[in-house]
């Protein structure tokens, strides 16, 4: 069964929805999310993505990011992929959003509403292969002076959310 996903305007109002790769393929805006959680240190949790993964694959990035569901609210779908990808959940808070479009060199585009949430962690995740090939906990300071040195080594989302939330 292909994942559909839901189509929104500027101003995050759903307006439809469309197969996932039909959606990236055409760069519809739709709505997603971007997870960033933090342990007691204050290091945040980092994924190296599954060099397998439709696009961006091999590049550092958040904790989790993923798109809702058609018909799943968006609370639900963090805490669903949050234990799909890292194996654990945690409560989580929203912090902002943003929209932002990015091209890839496959020919995909993500051209997405960002709804980014926090949460706080102290165990060590489960890694789903096929979502994840590493992870890494890293303090702030040393994170940013890591994108600065090499911006390719991160997705696209990633570096603006870091511009725009942190």
């Amino acid at each position: 069964m292909k994942e559909e996903i839901i189509l929104v305007d500027k101003n995050d109002q759903e307006i439809g929805s469309g197969e996932k790769m039909k959606v990236h393929q055409n760069g519809k805006l739709h709505r997603a999310f971007s997870i960033f959680v933090f342990n007691s240190k204050n290091e945040m949790l980092l994924q190296e993505r599954a060099k397998t993964k439709y696009h961006c694959g091999g590049l550092w990035t958040n904790t989790c990011c993923s798109h809702p569901r058609r018909g799943e609210l968006l609370e639900e779908a963090t805490h669903r992929r949050l234990q799909e990808e890292m194996g654990f959940d945690c409560e989580l808070k929203k912090i902002g959003s943003f929209i932002y479009k990015a091209e890839f060199d496959n020919g995909l585009t993500e051209h997405e509403y960002d709804h980014v949430f926090t949460g706080k962690f102290d165990g060590e995740p489960k890694l789903n292969l096929e979502e994840a090939d590493d992870y890494k906990w890293i303090g702030m300071e040393k994170l940013k002076k890591e994108i600065k040195k090499n911006p390719e080594s991160f997705t696209a989302w990633f570096k603006i959310a870091m511009e725009k939330v942190f």
